[in-house]
């Protein structure tokens, strides 16, 4: 497992909350937004934290399982599982002992399942596809190192913002400079828009 970095501070993090991710990722270049194939599972699903990162073996669960016991409260569950579609990561069960845990969401580079009951629980949950065909749990797996999500790498501790448009994953050594870009992006494109109704 990996250092991790200093812990971005409450206050930034709630900041890039309340933007849309579409400012979060033109703030930063338009870098760091992830593929869109990985949405949002059900309507209004929304997340922001720092990443606890696993990468697991394409369609096995072993890791996930073991991130429950060392997730921190308020991270976001972040699953490198390859993009492999055909087996659910995880799916009504898990996604309850990870609240129960204090998880905020989880966001997989591959499949879940029970979608209307994570609806239901109002769990943010972010993937490419559902399946309901379960995992393997055989492993092998690594928790908290560097992984792949959607073509973005996600170091421990990077902050993973996501809402209807999408996921962003903000550095977090630079999130708190991204949050004034992101703020005054939102900013300036709010004066625009009361120009244009306004003409």
């Amino acid at each position: 497992m990996t250092t991790s970095p200093a812990p971005v501070d409450a206050a930034v993090i709630a900041g890039l909350a309340a933007l849309p991710v579409a400012n979060v990722g033109d703030a930063m270049d338009r870098l760091g937004v992830v593929d869109s194939g990985i949405h949002a599972m059900w309507a209004g699903a929304a997340l922001a934290g720092p990443a606890f990162t696993v990468e697991v073996a394409g369609g096995d669960n072993a890791g996930i399982h073991a991130a429950i016991a060392a997730i921190p409260a308020g991270a976001i569950l972040v699953v490198n599982g390859h993009g492999v579609t055909d087996r659910a990561l995880i799916g009504e069960l898990i996604a309850e002992r990870l609240r129960k845990v204090g998880c905020a969401g989880i966001v997989i580079d591959g499949a879940m399942r029970d979608i209307g009951d994570l609806e239901e629980l109002r769990f943010p949950a972010f993937a490419r596809a559902s399946s309901p065909a379960g995992p393997y749990k055989h492993g092998p797996f690594r928790l908290g190192v560097p992984i792949a999500l959607g073509g973005v790498v996600v170091q421990p501790g990077d902050i993973i913002i996501g809402d209807r448009d999408g996921l962003a994953v903000v550095p977090a050594s630079d999130a708190a400079e991204v949050l004034i870009r992101a703020e005054q992006k939102n900013r300036d494109e709010t004066d625009t828009r009361r120009r244009i109704l306004e003409s």
